[in-house]
């Protein structure tokens, strides 16, 4: 699939039809309240819908309470399996390459901005690591499995702040496209997907082709559930690099709000991370999976732990071949990682199930597996 300009435009017209047309639909009724104090009690697949529910949510629930037809279980379970084998190296590349990357284009700064939980940016990471671990359960898609609720109520809360947008004329339409468009939901795609892959290939991880492959995947099913129109979404990780590039190319910059939210989230990681010797660490990993030049976009501090940063892949390297010549080394790195991925977890929603509600108002000063292998990065399209 090939990519240009006015394909581009034409993606920033639209948003999500089915979320879009529930949103409205609860707002002029006057029911959102109600919604939300109900979905409370809806968190797993599979349970009774709650009785009283609004008709409208009644259909959406019902609507997208399965994964797309064409998804492939055998790729997925592969996917789980990449996680498993990964998660702490894909949890640091989701909280200091992915969601600063979105940071770096000013009008998705600017959206993420328009929400209350600016102000905790804790519970926005928060709600994105759970919202992965819930995705890569064994049960995800089954019933008792939380993933599905999960991504039935993302998608309204996307749908909700593009209703408030247009009903408070607080956004230029002509000049910047639906907010939260099609275009970019499939780049918020490729960041999760494709930009986690890079970052982790950065840190010296070594990932097969197929573990790769299979993560790529998953985020396409999630991308699927989540609004996003996969016949104009890459299929594959060469189209994939075609489209992040352009999509970036073509927005990408500096924003006070952009600033605003990485400084915000260097801070919320200094407070997690025990003392304050290692807090450099936490604006040195950011600069170093991101490049020097979006790091100083968004004000990304300098420090002596940068040189410590671009070590890692050495360190990394050291540490997988403790588990590729040991099974119980394997397992008791795993298996740590897995402790390392909970705790970051608690750490940030202290303990708590995160809730994704449809926010009844805007920020009233809102302005606008375990084979081992060598994968390699699709080559990049941006001239050198």
């Amino acid at each position: 699939m090939t990519y240009d300009p006015s394909d581009m435009d034409r993606l920033r017209r639209y948003g999500d039809e089915l979320a879009d047309a529930t949103v409205a639909a609860l707002f002029e009724r006057g029911e959102i309240g109600k919604f939300n104090t109900l979905m409370r009690y809806f968190s797993t697949a599979g349970q009774d819908l709650p009785e009283g529910l609004p008709e409208p949510a009644r259909e959406y629930l019902e609507a997208t309470s399965m994964p797309p037809p064409w998804i492939d279980w055998a790729q997925m379970e592969q996917a789980r399996l990449f996680f498993i084998d990964n998660n702490v190296h894909v949890s640091t590349a989701l909280s200091f390459a992915s969601m600063p990357a979105c940071y770096v284009v000013p009008h998705v700064a600017q959206l993420l901005s328009a929400t209350h939980s600016l102000k905790y940016p804790s519970k926005r990471m928060a709600e994105t690591g759970q919202f992965t671990v819930f995705l890569m359960q064994p049960d995800a898609f089954e019933a008792g499995g939380r993933f599905i609720p999960a991504a039935q109520k993302v998608r309204l809360l996307h749908a909700s702040i593009r209703h408030h947008l247009a009903q408070e004329g607080r956004w230029d339409v002509a000049r910047l496209g639906t907010p939260i468009c099609q275009e970019d939901m499939i780049g918020g795609q490729m960041l999760f997907s494709l930009l986690v892959l890079d970052s982790l290939e950065r840190l010296g991880v070594q990932m097969s082709t197929e573990g790769a492959e299979a993560y790529f995947y998953a985020w396409r099913v999630v991308g699927a559930m989540l609004g996003v129109d996969q016949a104009h979404a890459p299929a594959d990780l060469e189209s994939a690099r075609r489209f992040l590039d352009l999509y970036l190319t073509r927005h990408m910059g500096p924003s006070p709000e952009g600033a605003d939210l990485t400084r915000q989230l260097i801070e919320m990681y200094e407070e997690v991370v025990p003392g304050t010797f290692l807090d450099p660490i936490v604006s040195a990993m950011i600069r170093h999976l991101i490049g020097d030049t979006c790091a100083n976009w968004l004000d990304v501090p300098r420090s002596n732990w940068d040189a410590v940063a671009k070590v890692a892949p050495s360190l990394l390297r050291v540490v997988e071949s403790v588990e590729e010549r040991s099974p119980f080394g394997e397992w008791g790195i795993d298996r740590l990682g897995h402790l390392t991925t909970v705790f970051q977890l608690s750490a940030l929603t202290r303990g708590r199930v995160m809730h994704y509600a449809i926010p009844a108002e805007l920020k009233p000063e809102f302005g606008v597996p375990h084979r081992r292998g060598r994968w390699t990065p699709p080559r990049t399209t941006m001239a050198p």
